[in-house]
């Protein structure tokens, strides 16, 4: 029997798989499509201190390889998760990772400190990567000293739980953000979140999206996840001890073990979910099924075996 467990800074999953935040709600919306029990770890859509509606329609596109999406962190805000979808998350039997959103370093931090002290919760995914709001998101994860002083408050007020930073591919070289993060105590990095991107009405000549921008996420970008992971992992994860959690465009095994071959530990799907619900469980089969074609007898034989000469 393969070994498909992997540690996450100390939280240990029966294997690599697990949603990509933002596309699986609190688990209650997806629960009777996907085995939930048949994955490492659940990642909820992202939490606020507030309520928010998101932006205005329309705020999702197809493209060629990928969808473009501008939701804008709609969530029902913290007081409603706690009360509402932390029973929901506490049945789940997997290690929970929320996301967290603000449009401050005080509401993330605010946000924080109560996840901390919830049971159910195993650590935070601070979301300073979201490319579609005006305030909060993207502004942090994009420039190296608002990396550190976000992260740094961020790691102030997770004591108990695991704090897990998600990195922008916005940015010109995403191992100075890594090291950012990393410096500034976080215990993980999740990376890729989407790029940024446009879609165009040639008949009206106006961008599909009401917020004119989105995230661009699918398997258009999975080449240059890939390549993001593999050196964020040989510049900063490696020599550091982080895991990362591996995400952008996967759909297969094959996808998945690339990753893992590049340096991931883990790993997220998101959009293919909206195609194939079940994929989480089929890459999970997958890849026992190419460790054991191997004669590997664990999934972290294999992660980092990249051969570059």
């Amino acid at each position: 029997m393969v070994d498909l467990s992997v540690n996450i800074a100390g939280v240990k999953l029966s294997n690599p798989m697990m949603t990509a935040s933002g596309t699986s709600g609190y688990a209650d919306e997806c629960a009777e499509f996907v085995d939930m029990s048949r994955l490492g770890a659940f990642v909820t859509k992202s939490i606020t201190l507030e309520p928010r509606a998101g932006n205005d329609y329309q705020r999702i596109v197809e493209t060629r390889a990928g969808l473009l999406n501008a939701i804008g962190l709609a969530n029902i805000g913290l007081e409603a998760f706690l009360t509402e979808k932390i029973p929901l998350l506490e049945r789940l039997g997997l290690p929970v990772f929320v996301n967290v959103a603000g449009a401050s370093i005080n509401e993330y931090v605010a946000v924080i400190e109560r996840l901390d002290e919830v049971e159910a919760v195993s650590g935070v995914e601070l979301n300073i990567s979201c490319p579609n709001v005006s305030e909060g998101g993207i502004q942090f994860g994009t420039d190296r000293q608002q990396v550190v002083g976000i992260t740094a408050a961020a790691r102030k007020a997770c004591k108990k739980k695991i704090l897990i930073v998600k990195l922008s591919p916005n940015v010109t070289d995403i191992a100075v953000t890594a090291r950012a993060a990393v410096d500034a105590g976080a215990d993980a990095l999740s990376l890729v979140n989407t790029f940024t991107a446009m879609a165009v009405d040639i008949e009206t000549r106006r961008p599909v999206l009401a917020n004119r921008t989105g995230g661009l996420s699918g398997p258009a970008i999975r080449p240059i996840a890939v390549y993001m992971v593999h050196r964020v992992w040989t510049e900063v994860a490696r020599e550091a001890g982080v895991p990362i959690i591996g995400m952008g465009g996967i759909q297969s095994a094959r996808d998945a073990i690339e990753f893992l071959l590049a340096g991931a530990t883990a790993l997220a799907v998101g959009t293919a979910l909206f195609i194939n619900p079940s994929c989480l469980t089929e890459i999970r089969d997958g890849i026992a099924e190419y460790l054991e074609a191997h004669s590997c007898r664990s999934v972290t034989e294999i992660i980092g075996t990249l051969h570059l000469d």
